[in-house]
């Protein structure tokens, strides 16, 4: 084989083995999209700054509730089981169970910024609940945890997210929207919320935060949506 069919011939096995990789719809995190979602995650992580805080705005530019849509998974706004209580699990010295009581005596946060969707559409309201930072302090998270999972009691609704995003200082486990309770189609009686993610990282119906040490997955996650899709 002369030189330079040889190298032909590489560069056609090097295409044929990247097309191989390139596009597994089965398997969104897996083969070359994998490898691109990685190294998307690691340039995004480099780029987030856990002292910066996004602007807060003022009560005049809250958005007309008509203008801040909601998305459910299933048929209905799942309405939350008998005896609720978010479970705090995981690599964690103390495991909780906390009613919406409990997080009402904790230090209350507000946010108010701007809603971001990947569909294209933004928004304004303001929420109120308690930093995820002072749950994870009451919890007493071990220093092995590097990611978050949250849990809804919708079936098969969650997300992960890198722990230096869910301890940002606005992000808030929030049970009030627009100085009301959370309404159920926002996702009450409780939900994530936060300035440093896009909206479908923002698992509504919680019912467990679990420490872990390791990446997991997520509802839109595992169809291809970006993992670490910081805003």
């Amino acid at each position: 084989m002369s030189g330079s069919t040889r190298r032909r011939f590489l560069a056609g096995a090097g295409l044929a083995a990247l097309g191989g990789l390139a596009c597994d719809g089965r398997r969104p995190q897996a083969g070359f999209l994998g490898l691109m979602e990685r190294a998307n995650e690691r340039f995004q992580r480099a780029l987030f700054d856990p002292r910066r805080l996004a602007p807060e705005l003022p009560e005049e530019e809250e958005s007309d509730p008509a203008d801040f849509p909601a998305y459910r998974i299933g048929a209905v706004y799942p309405p939350p089981p008998a005896g609720w209580a978010l479970r705090v699990t995981g690599l964690v010295a103390r495991p909780l169970a906390l009613g919406l009581d409990d997080l009402r005596r904790l230090p209350a946060a507000r946010t108010r910024v701007r809603h971001h969707c990947v569909e294209g559409w933004s928004a304004v309201a303001s929420w109120d609940g308690v930093r995820l930072s002072e749950v994870a302090r009451l919890a007493g998270v071990d220093p092995r945890a590097r990611y978050v999972e949250f849990r809804s009691f919708e079936p098969g609704y969650f997300s992960s997210w890198d722990l230096e995003s869910a301890l940002h200082p606005q992000t808030l486990l929030a049970y009030g929207m627009n100085g009301a309770p959370l309404a159920r189609e926002y996702g009450a009686p409780l939900r994530l919320y936060s300035a440093v993610k896009l909206g479908y990282k923002m698992v509504k119906y919680l019912a467990e935060v679990s420490f872990l040490p390791v990446r997991t997955g997520g509802y839109w996650e595992d169809q291809g949506y970006e993992w670490f899709a910081g805003v």
